[in-house]
């Protein structure tokens, strides 16, 4: 589990195929300590430390390439980096699970006095859980939501998030990992769409407490 919070961002050094997938090997630009076998979340897509030293190398399968833009990666790109949160950290940003929804693609980018305002055409399965004022996570950044519509979203960065992420080398038609707030996708499986069994709405129903 992540916050959505970046720690440091990452220069991307080499991307090895290995069978269908590729080893991904990236360098920090600054002291960040890992173990074999952490969770680090890398443009919010959880991934496992399979080696280190100097360099850190994940292992990226078929099923996270087909599902994400891990694979349009090569060496020299600067990707944002979060380490897995402890019991004990703060939840300064919000839930993210690192599993990616959809890629979203870039529409516009314009500055308003010290704000960068970015439009986000994204998927329906992303789009479905985007409310205004709520939270979604691009490239494993946790932002907020302006505003939407049936095809895309629109969100503010503030000049620091500009400088400690990769976000402001964005630009326009650049595509980017989405992951939307997980608890919409728990009260959509509470209310009974997808749920195998009766949702709360099908329940209230038989007790006579709504008649939609």
């Amino acid at each position: 589990m992540f916050t959505g919070l970046v720690e440091i961002l990452g220069n991307v050094t080499s991307t090895k195929k290995t069978g269908n997938g590729i080893r991904l090997s990236l360098k920090p630009t600054n002291s960040f300590e890992v173990a074999l076998g952490d969770s680090v979340a890398i443009n919010g897509v959880c991934l496992t430390v399979t080696a280190f030293n100097g360099e850190i190398s994940f292992d990226v399968s078929p099923e996270t390439l087909k599902s994400t833009g891990l694979g349009e990666l090569k060496a020299g790109d600067v990707v944002n980096l979060e380490r897995a949160m402890r019991l004990s950290d703060r939840l300064g940003g919000h839930i993210v699970t690192g599993h990616v929804d959809g890629i979203g693609t870039i529409t516009s980018k314009k500055t308003d006095g010290e704000y960068t305002f970015y439009s986000v055409e994204s998927p329906p399965a992303v789009l479905k859980y985007i409310v205004q004022k709520g939270s979604v996570a691009i490239d494993g950044i946790s932002l907020t939501v302006v505003e939407s519509d049936k095809r895309s979203f629109r969100i503010a960065i503030i000049p620091h998030t500009l400088i400690a992420t990769n976000i402001g080398s964005k630009g326009i038609g650049d595509r980017v990992n989405l992951e939307a707030d997980i608890i919409g996708k728990y009260v959509e499986k509470l209310l009974g769409k997808g749920a195998a069994g009766p949702g709360l709405m099908d329940l209230l129903k038989q007790e006579g407490f709504t008649d939609e």
